[in-house]
């Protein structure tokens, strides 16, 4: 049994049909082609999956698909300018060298776009904090701090 939701998806609506026990990553690398999103653990362990709900970071590949009626999703490819340029904080990470392979990258940079949304100049502590849930195995982090430190203008 499918179900017909509708939802906001990079600020445009949308509206597609789930199956309860769809996952929201499904939907969006699947049914929506919106393929930045990456699944690396699919145990909700990496971050590399993070969306934003309601500007809110989460993991999709354990957030039920059906679970996003009514809401606002923003993806990666929703960062971009409307130029279809990169969005600064995109800009910034490479820039500082902070995408290596690149598969944690859109994870981290909606944590971190959420993040800056809220405090426009936070500490390094508070980035940290931000970021606690995403995994990257390239960078070593500092290139990550310092592109998210050059975002926020410091």
């Amino acid at each position: 049994m499918r179900e017909r939701i509708a939802f906001t998806l990079n600020g445009a609506p949308a509206v597609a049909e789930v199956d309860p026990r769809q996952r929201l990553i499904d939907l969006l690398r699947v049914t929506l082609n919106m393929t930045g999103t990456k699944e690396g653990c699919g145990e909700g362990e990496c971050g590399a999956c993070t969306v934003l709900v309601d500007g809110k970071p989460v993991n999709s590949c354990l957030y039920p698909a059906a679970e996003i009626e009514g809401h606002a999703l923003t993806t990666i490819e929703g960062l971009l300018e409307p130029d279809s340029e990169l969005c600064a904080l995109q800009r910034s990470f490479a820039a500082r060298g902070a995408v290596q392979c690149g598969f944690c990258t859109p994870g981290m940079v909606l944590s971190a776009w959420a993040l800056l949304r809220d405090d426009p100049h936070p500490s390094d502590e508070a980035i940290r904090d931000a970021l606690v849930g995403n995994l990257c195995r390239c960078t070593g982090y500092v290139q990550i701090l310092e592109a998210i430190q050059e975002a926020a203008g410091g």
